[in-house]
């Protein structure tokens, strides 16, 4: 644990946990700024990329995923359907349920929060080498496996309220 010395006061310790807290809420903000320009929160990115990643799931499928109680998320779903971004459709298997789908405007904003999240990992991790960014990703994948963090899912969802996602 370093110490840190703020003015001429005492040391104070700063811990791995500190400065992940520290980095994790300048990166989370950071990232919120970037996706500002798509007119996107956070939470509504998740979504997107869940989405692209496992296409037809159900509302309720999503909302466990995520942690969310399903009367919080269908309103968090409804906001991404009337701006043309997902689409709902009757499940085959089950026509009690819909199945959430990517739009083609959709994909096209997946483009450009892809660029926004290349544009965010390099800015985050430029004063690492490639070796460095490899070994900092494998060991922070292993503490958040074992804090049973899912992996691409934000612990944030848990919290989200209904109305504008954000």
């Amino acid at each position: 644990m370093s110490m840190n010395r703020e003015g001429d006061g005492p040391a104070i310790p700063v811990g791995v946990a500190f400065l992940l807290a520290q980095l994790g809420a300048h990166a989370a903000g950071r990232f919120a700024e970037r996706i500002a320009e798509l007119d996107l929160t956070p939470p509504q990115a998740g979504l997107l990329r869940m989405l692209a990643g496992a296409p037809g799931r159900s509302q309720r499928e999503l909302a466990d995923s995520l942690g969310m109680p399903p009367s919080r998320f269908v309103p968090f779903a409804d906001e991404l359907e009337e701006r043309g971004l997902i689409e709902r459709r009757r499940n085959p298997g089950d026509r009690r349920l819909y199945a959430l789908y990517l739009t083609e405007k959709g994909f096209t904003v997946l483009g450009g929060l892809a660029e926004a999240g290349a544009a965010h990992e390099k800015e985050m991790t430029e004063a690492l080498s490639e070796d460095e960014h490899r070994r900092l990703k494998t060991l922070l994948e292993r503490v958040a496996e074992q804090q049973g963090l899912g992996m691409g899912v934000h612990p944030g969802f848990r919290r989200l309220k209904p109305g504008r996602a954000g």
